[in-house]
């Protein structure tokens, strides 16, 4: 399945981007969940909001909270190699969300990919990332690369655990030196001539 993504600030979008991404999340983390809660909050002014389109319709949605707006904070307490403890500003990805037709065909992955990149590429390739997801959904996220953080905790009733994915530092494999490589291609010739002149030595022996 095809789909189309875009990206765009708050004041980017229009009132009929704004009217359908409300929409959706209205049903899903409001009907679908059964869930009374305040969903238009203030920091949707601050944030990226990424759309995915079939056919000019909105079908899925997240948005990525900058750094300095993101008020989920991780204590870094899992090992995060080339993290320093103090870093702990970080944007968010949230209210990740694909209309119920269009599950189970790999959007949200392809959804939480986007974003992710998109962090990368705004915010810094080493900048941890962090979300708030539903416990339900931690294998999902797992399978990103989130790392569970903390204690579960109920967030609107449905229960949630801090998630952190952090960028994992490649090992370089120090590369064999020239110097190391001929000595041992000599070496190697060297026991090869050996086994050739005493099986030559043999032939004779057995011939006399």
């Amino acid at each position: 399945m095809t789909y189309e993504f875009s990206i765009k600030t708050f004041d980017e979008l229009t009132s009929v981007d704004l009217y359908h991404i409300l929409k959706a999340r209205s049903q899903v983390f409001v009907v679908e969940q059964n869930c009374a809660y305040q969903d238009m909050d203030e920091v949707d002014f601050d944030c990226l909001h990424l759309i995915a389109h079939q056919n000019q319709a909105l079908v899925g949605y997240c948005r990525i909270i900058p750094p300095e707006f993101n008020k989920l904070k991780s204590n870094l307490s899992v090992d995060a190699p080339g993290i320093k403890s103090s870093n702990t500003s970080m944007p968010a990805i949230g209210r990740v969300l694909v209309l119920a037709e269009h599950r189970g065909d790999g959007l949200a992955r392809q959804i939480m990919t986007q974003a992710i990149a998109h962090c990368r590429k705004k915010y810094g390739k080493k900048r941890p990332i962090i979300i708030s997801a539903q416990t339900y959904l931690l294998g999902f996220y797992e399978s990103l690369g989130f790392v569970p953080e903390g204690d579960r905790y109920l967030e609107e009733n449905i229960e949630h655990v801090k998630m952190v994915l952090y960028v994992v530092k490649k090992t370089k494999v120090r590369k064999e030196s020239a110097h190391t490589s001929t000595t041992t291609t000599k070496i190697l010739s060297f026991l090869l001539f050996i086994m050739a002149a005493l099986f030559i030595l043999g032939l004779l022996y057995l011939m006399i």
